[in-house]
C-alpha cells in the first residue's frame, strides 16, 4: 500500500468553494510516474493537479496534470501549491515577504509569498517571458465558438501567446459577446489538431465587478472540465497581449474570471517591461484549503 498526502486547494479567492480548485500530491517518500500522476488526475476530475516534489535545481519542482495531458506551466496551481506548501509547514517563512523558485517542465520560475501574519495571504508568481507566436484567421477560429466577426475587438489579431503554456488570445467587444460563446466541440477539435495552442482564452476589458478591468473565459474538452473557473497562464498571457497591443493604459489591473460559472475568481496583474520586449507578467492571488486527506493506491507499482 502506497499513500501520499494530498489537500485540495480553492485558488484565486479568499473564500472556500470558488476560485479555481487544485488537488496537490506531495510526493515525499516516493514518485509517482507519468501514467499513475496522469491517472489521479483524471480521477481528481479538476482543471489541474499538482504533483509536488524536492528538486535538486530549485526549492521546489512540480508538475501539473489536467484530466487529459501534462501542462508545462500553469497559474492556479502554482498559486495553490505554493500556498500548501506554507500552510502544511513544508515551506518555512524567513520574512514577510519570502520567495521560493519552482521548477516546472517550463523551467524554473520565482514565487513571491507575502505573509504578513505568518500566514500566506498573497502568493505572486512570475511566468516566462512571452512569445507572440501564430496569428490566426478569424474565419478559422470562430465557428469554434459560435462568433462572428461583429463579436470581436476590432484592430488586434487572433494570437497565440505564451507565457510558459501557448494560450489562444480572443478578444471580444463586450459581455454580451463573451457570453455568447459556445464551443462546438468537433470544429474545436479540428481547430486544435491543426494548430499551436494549449486551450483557448477569451475576454473583454470590462471587469464582472467595478473591481475588475478584464473578464474572461477559458474553455476545455472532455476529458478536461469544460469550462476554467480562473485560468491563472492564461491570463499573465492575456496581459502581455493587452500590453503589447497598447489595449491597457498602465501595466497592472485586476482580472476577473468565473463570476458567471458561481466560482468568482481575481488576479492583481502586472506586466514587467516595455510593450515592445516584456521581461514577464506577474500574476498573484489568495488561496483557501478545503479539503486534507491521503491517497491510497493499493496493489499499484
Amino acid at each position: 500500500m502506497r499513500k501520499f498526502p494530498f489537500q485540495q486547494v480553492d485558488a484565486f479567492t479568499k473564500e472556500p468553494l470558488s476560485g479555481n480548485p487544485c488537488a496537490i500530491i506531495f510526493m515525499e517518500e516516493e514518485k509517482l510516474s507519468k501514467a499513475e500522476m496522469q491517472a489521479i488526475a483524471k480521477e481528481m476530475n479538476l482543471s489541474e493537479t499538482a504533483f509536488v516534489y524536492a528538486s535538486e535545481k530549485a526549492d521546489w519542482a512540480a508538475r501539473y496534470f489536467t484530466p487529459a495531458e501534462e501542462i508545462p506551466l500553469a497559474g492556479h496551481p502554482t498559486i495553490a501549491t505554493i500556498f500548501s506548501l506554507v500552510e502544511t509547514g513544508r515551506q518555512k517563512l524567513s520574512s514577510e515577504r519570502h520567495t521560493v523558485s519552482l521548477e516546472l517542465p517550463a523551467g524554473i520560475i520565482s514565487v513571491e509569498i507575502y505573509a504578513p501574519q505568518g500566514k500566506a495571504e498573497h502568493i505572486v508568481m512570475s511566468q516566462k517571458k512571452p512569445q507572440f507566436l501564430k496569428i490566426h484567421r478569424a474565419e478559422d477560429v470562430l465557428p469554434a465558438f459560435g462568433l462572428s466577426k461583429e463579436d470581436l475587438l476590432e484592430s488586434v489579431p487572433l494570437q497565440t501567446v505564451s507565457t510558459g503554456t501557448p494560450q489562444l488570445m480572443i478578444p471580444v467587444r463586450n459581455h454580451n459577446a463573451l457570453k455568447k460563446a459556445e464551443m462546438n466541440t468537433k470544429l474545436y477539435r479540428k481547430l486544435r489538431e491543426r494548430s499551436d495552442f494549449f486551450s483557448p482564452h477569451l475576454f473583454c476589458l470590462e471587469g464582472a465587478t467595478s473591481a475588475g478591468q478584464t473578464f474572461a473565459r477559458h474553455f476545455g474538452t472532455p476529458p478536461d472540465t469544460a469550462e476554467d473557473p480562473f485560468t491563472g497562464s492564461a491570463t499573465g498571457a492575456m496581459a502581455a497581449y493587452l500590453w503589447h497591443y497598447g489595449l491597457i493604459q498602465k501595466p497592472f489591473f485586476v482580472a476577473e474570471q468565473g463570476h458567471w460559472m458561481e466560482r468568482p475568481g481575481k488576479a492583481q496583474v502586472e506586466v514587467v517591461g516595455p510593450p515592445s520586449d516584456i521581461e514577464t507578467v506577474k500574476v498573484g492571488g489568495s488561496a483557501v484549503t478545503v479539503l486534507r486527506g491521503e491517497l491510497i493506491l493499493e496493489n499499484s507499482s
